[in-house]
């Protein structure tokens, strides 16, 4: 999978550690920025970029990276499309892509630390949607609901 991958200043540290797991993890990062920690920057700029590729067909998942993971979340929450969720526990990260098929995980990185982040991408990165599986119906119909939210 393309994982588009974006931090604001609080972000900044952790996000190559995030660029290098996915790698590891078989997958293609996509490095949005910043590219620098020690100058402030708006969150939102970064959500809007790992949307926008999302919403492009250039990336089938998100990473984004702020201080409590909260800001990000609610910026990438107002493009269609978008799902995101701020996860900052393996189960979290994992259900939230099978029965709610998340597209874009937001982690605050002064919450949780690296080795619990690689983590919770992975489980992220390993999770698939289980709507499509027999007896599971139950997950597309309430996600087509939340869709549906969306018009």
């Amino acid at each position: 999978m393309r994982i588009a991958i974006a931090a604001d200043h609080a972000g900044f540290l952790l996000k190559a550690v995030v660029i290098e797991l996915v790698r590891e993890a078989g997958h293609e990062p996509i490095d949005l920025g910043t590219d620098r920690g020690d100058v402030s920057v708006d969150y939102p700029d970064y959500a809007e970029k790992v949307s926008q590729l999302i919403r492009e067909g250039k990336a089938e998942r998100g990473i984004l990276l702020c201080g409590s993971g909260v800001g990000v979340s609610i910026a990438a929450n107002k493009f269609k499309g978008i799902y995101a969720g701020v996860c900052h526990d393996t189960y979290s990260a994992h259900q939230a892509i099978e029965h709610d098929d998340m597209n874009v995980l937001c982690l605050g990185t002064r919450v949780v630390g690296e080795e619990l982040a690689k983590e919770i991408i992975l489980a992220f990165l390993n999770a698939r949607f289980m709507g499509n599986e027999p007896g599971q119906e139950r997950h597309t119909r309430r996600v087509g609901k939340v869709r549906k939210l969306e018009r």
